[in-house]
């Protein structure tokens, strides 16, 4: 293992221990393995005086390096560090079913102002990075695992465009390079000594160390407006005239609702729309094209800004992408733009042009390729876009990728992106950026493993009884889905009505859900409030719940400088709950993954707010009682009936034992009727398991 990175970095930061006498503080929650360094100091606020380099050497060796096994190699997926092999009747990837995913944002998780000067530095007074690197995201993995997590989901990692940013950072998802990972996340305590891609293979290889997954995300469908495919092929663009960007809108079609799906009935009216022919006629042919000679003179020069230069010898700039969706109220996308997949225009909708040799251009059908393909496939842009994941696969080791957009996807073209993944890891894993459950199929047919759903906006419904229909239709979804109360889309659990009593009551809940994987969403652990952004199920209020004398009121953390509040009071609280369910988790995981050994537990009580769920161990007739109370204003009582799960189980037992509660210890339990139903006081969001 000589060529291993983690022991690579973890000889910098030990070597470089002298260096680190400054003022360096981290939030006590970053301490979850006891760092025990002789300059420690707690301090009133919660926070933890360190020396950097000793700390974070120290989480690698004593954690991390201490897990880990002589001959295997870490650098490479799990699957293969471990000889899995695909059970027979399976895809590959589905050990995710089994798992409980962090999604996080690196810039933003190991984010701290570790120098407390009252704002968020790319470089403090110390030269130290004060947003989350690879390095510094190590620290918090012995603190995930305590949550119960063995799969980390990281939004997107590659280096993006500043040009039209949005936010002080900019977006992850305005990819400029796909190959190329986000410089702002290499650490300097490293130096030169480590590139920002060793970092990552370091940080991949840590996860595995500890029996975690790795899992990114990748964008294969859009582009940053500045990005570095635009020098070699202009041609896999669309393209206006620089002079009429600032009429540039999303067209409306009078006549239609707003957000409609881009079906083929809509069509004609579509492009009868004297708004839509207005936006069409705005596209020019890419400038190569255009003038070759004056395009070849461009690309030798290799100006700094080439978006700019284009802008002002040719007079064109790159359109930017909008929704799919007819009539979406969304604005223009600014910082991203579409990929031209087909070489033609879509075949169902060329008959409603003025004439075919127009130039190529954005439209609700052009851009849902799944809907309206055309006959020339942009094979060379395909061949880029599906050597994406092997390419994360061989250098950096990781386990699984999210295709953002995949459903807008060509089939053929998501066929080659999953069907070559494969090629270099047959248990690779594939989430799908599904919302509609009804759609579970049809990823399925496509060879995904699991789909995101729609718990996000259910589960927050408690009143509507959203959340039980979430819960208790779970086990006819074609495929497993996220159990999940909010994403880095959406609205914090613990920023709505109901706010930290129902965000514990959600995410310990969850993770003992039936055909549905836990999904916790990074901040979602202290109960942070603001969301990450406002793009889905969001109120503009939602971006100013923090008050206002707050360092990142107002902020969005996927385009700003922004830190978790990771000194709240209540922030061991959701940690030590899921402590305290993960075992419990792990010892019944077999048959919460397994929906013939799932029961739902139902209510005498009408309307009820109460949830259940029954497991049963199949061999010895041991049974998992789930009990929920969703009022987070008031206790109830609930009489649940068990009738059904005795029967399957074959157990007749009237004692059992609390193993887990929100309120209370573990003790026997032998609050059952004579019918063997079980009577129970819940208090509000409670969460009780009883064995039995």
């Amino acid at each position: 293992m000589s060529s291993s990175k983690l022991l690579k970095l973890h000889k910098i930061l030990n070597d470089r221990i002298s260096r680190g006498v400054i003022n360096y503080v981290v939030p006590d929650l970053w301490n979850a393995w006891d760092y025990d360094g002789p300059e420690m100091r707690k301090l009133p606020s919660g926070e933890l005086l360190v020396n950097p380099y000793r700390f974070y050497s120290r989480v690698i060796e004593k954690v991390i390096l201490s897990h880990r096994k002589e001959g295997n190699n870490y650098g490479q997926s799990l699957s293969k560090t471990l000889g899995a092999k695909v059970p027979k009747g399976h895809i590959g990837g589905d050990w995710i079913r089994r798992s409980a995913l962090y999604s996080t944002m690196i810039r933003t998780s190991s984010a701290w102002d570790h120098d407390r000067s009252h704002s968020l530095d790319l470089s403090n007074f110390d030269g130290m990075k004060e947003t989350g690197t690879f390095v510094k995201t190590m620290a918090l993995l012995p603190f995930w695992k305590k949550l119960g997590i063995d799969t980390v989901y990281m939004l997107p990692i590659s280096r993006f465009s500043l040009k039209d940013k949005k936010g002080e950072l900019g977006s992850p998802y305005g990819v400029a390079s796909f190959f190329d990972l986000d410089p702002s996340l290499k650490d300097p305590m490293t130096g030169t000594a480590m590139k920002v891609e060793e970092e990552f293979q370091a940080f991949v290889e840590a996860c595995h160390i500890l029996g975690m997954r790795v899992i990114i995300d990748i964008i294969p469908r859009t582009n940053a407006v500045e990005n570095d495919l635009i020098k070699d092929h202009p041609d896999w663009f669309y393209w206006i005239k620089a002079s009429e960007f600032d009429q540039y809108k999303v067209p409306y079609v009078d006549g239609l609702e707003n957000t409609l799906p881009p079906t083929a009935e809509y069509m004609p009216q579509v492009y009868a729309s004297d708004d839509v022919k207005r936006h069409i006629r705005m596209f020019q042919f890419n400038p190569r094209i255009q003038n070759p000679k004056k395009w070849e003179t461009l690309i030798q020069e290799n100006p700094v800004d080439f978006v700019g230069e284009i802008e002002k010898r040719f007079g064109l700039k790159i359109a930017p992408a909008f929704s799919d969706h007819i009539n979406d109220v969304q604005p223009p996308w600014t910082d991203v733009t579409f990929f031209r997949m087909y070489l033609d225009h879509p075949q169902d909708t060329v008959g409603y042009l003025d004439h075919p040799d127009i130039p190529p251009y954005i439209l609700f059908d052009t851009i849902k390729c799944n809907l309206h393909p055309g006959l020339v496939p942009n094979q060379p842009l395909w061949d880029t876009l599906t050597g994406i994941i092997p390419f994360y696969q061989t250098r950096f080791g990781i386990d699984g990728a999210r295709i953002d957009m995949g459903h807008a996807l060509p089939k053929d073209l998501l066929d080659g992106i999953i069907g070559r993944a494969k090629a270099v890891d047959p248990d690779f894993a594939f989430i799908a950026e599904e919302l509609d459950t009804d759609n579970a199929p049809i990823a399925q047919a496509l060879g995904y493993n699991i789909i995101i759903g729609n718990g996000f906006w259910m589960e927050p419904r408690i009143w509507e009884k959203k959340l039980h229909k979430f819960v208790y239709g779970a086990q006819d979804i074609a495929l497993p889905m996220f159990a999940c109360a909010e994403t880095h889309d959406t609205a914090r659990i613990a920023g709505r009505e109901g706010g930290r009593i129902l965000a514990r009551m959600t995410t310990v809940m969850n993770f003992f859900l039936p055909n549905l994987v836990p999904f916790v969403n990074s901040g979602q652990e202290v109960y942070e409030t603001q969301p990450m952004n406002t793009g889905v199920d969001c109120t503009e209020k939602d971006k100013f719940n923090l008050p206002k004398g707050d360092l990142f009121y107002g902020k969005l953390a996927l385009f700003d400088k922004y830190a978790f509040h990771y000194l709240n009071e209540n922030r061991w609280e959701l940690a030590d709950h899921l402590d305290g369910a993960k075992d419990i988790r792990a010892r019944w995981l077999n048959e919460l993954t397994d929906l013939n050994a799932y029961v739902p537990v139902y209510f005498e009580e009408f309307d009820t707010p109460a949830i259940g769920a029954g497991y049963f161990n199949r061999k010895t007739g041991k049974c998992l009682v789930l009990l929920a109370n969703a009022n987070y204003q008031a206790g109830i009582h609930c009489t649940a009936s068990l009738k059904v799960l005795r029967e399957k189980a074959k157990n007749p037992s009237v004692e059992g034992r609390l193993v887990y509660s929100t309120y209370e210890m573990g003790r026997e339990f032998r609050q059952f009727t004579q019918e063997g139903n079980l009577w129970a006081d819940l208090g509000p969001g409670e969460v009780k398991l009883i064995e039995f």
